[in-house]
């Protein structure tokens, strides 16, 4: 048998997005319902039917949890044809459950493509994360400076007042300190109340006005949020967060090492080639919510790729 080339064409950009694009119009119909887990089921039994009529041997590295907890798409499941090139893939199906339940917005179906080895294989637990956008110096900001210094660089970087910069924060208690650093020097304060992958990503798009985000969220959303910037030229560090025993033993599972490690962007995705694409189930800053309107459905998606360098929104109308 002849040698596969591992690596993506152009092709499986644009199916990568209709596999984002089907699972949102399947947790549509759970928008504002209250049940969170069967927003979630549908987005998941969507995004899977549609990931095995693909024409590759796909592996899950970031999933919905270990094969003991997830029916489906768990990591390490295999996925499509089984056929064509070995990809390793990173998805959530319905990333923003609980706005999804509760018709608020930010939610979104998420997946991310890259040929086989090019996506960390995350434990799921939480990481510590900064990230900022595309052109500015390399090493800007650095997980291991305070906030404080971070701002100023950043500030410096795009010529612009600390006061006038805006953070992105994941409205939890955990971050009660950082809330109170980044008031005290100044900048503005953009929460969010879910889906730090939205959040990460928002600050890749000047229309979001929003600079810089910092926290600690899930793991896996941090190889998402990766593979977005990787497309893009932003910048990101993560470091794992342990909370007790069972979360380190996840960790060495996943094959690793050093708990305290610090990841570099590509470190997070690493793939030459990576596709990264988000469509939106209710709106928010990135894209517009699933519409219907009969048996008609419109999609809104952020398509973006290693190799064509660029953003691109596509909206879609499928008839279903």
């Amino acid at each position: 048998m002849a040698k596969q080339d591992n690596k993506l064409d152009r092709s499986m950009i644009f199916a990568a997005a209709n596999v984002a694009e089907k699972a949102a119009i399947a947790a549509y119909d759970w928008i504002g319902r209250g049940d969170k887990e069967a927003a979630d089921q549908a987005a998941v039994d969507a995004m899977r039917t549609a990931l095995n009529a693909l024409p590759m041997r796909g592996r899950i590295v970031i999933g919905e949890g270990e094969r003991d907890e997830a029916p489906m798409l768990y990591i390490g499941e295999e996925v499509g044809t089984g056929e064509g090139p070995e990809i390793d893939i990173a998805l959530d199906p319905l990333e923003g459950t609980t706005p999804t339940a509760n018709g608020m917005t930010n939610s979104l179906a998420v997946l991310a493509m890259a040929p086989r080895g090019g996506l960390l294989f995350a434990p799921d637990t939480y990481m510590d994360k900064i990230g900022v956008g595309p052109d500015l110096p390399a090493g800007v900001v650095d997980l291991d400076r305070s906030i404080e210094d971070n701002l100023t660089a950043l500030a410096r970087a795009k010529g612009r007042p600390v006061c006038d910069l805006t953070v992105c924060v994941l409205l939890r208690p955990r971050h009660e300190e950082v809330v109170e650093r980044i008031r005290t020097v100044g900048a503005r304060i953009f929460f969010i109340t879910d889906g730090d992958v939205a959040g990460v990503i928002s600050t890749t798009d000047p229309m979001t006005g929003i600079d810089m985000y910092i926290g600690s969220g899930g793991a896996p959303e941090g190889v998402l949020a990766a593979a977005a910037l990787r497309c893009v030229g932003g910048q990101m560090q993560g470091r794992l967060v342990f909370r007790n025993d069972d979360e380190r033993a996840r960790a060495e599972r996943t094959g690793i090492k050093d708990f305290n490690r610090k990841y570099e962007l590509h470190d997070l995705a690493g793939g030459k080639d990576i596709v990264f694409t988000a469509t939106g189930v209710t709106s928010g800053t990135l894209v517009d919510g699933v519409r219907k309107s009969g048996n008609v459905a419109q999609t809104h998606t952020l398509l973006l790729s290693t190799m064509e360098d660029a953003w691109r929104r596509m909206r879609g109308r499928f008839t279903i």
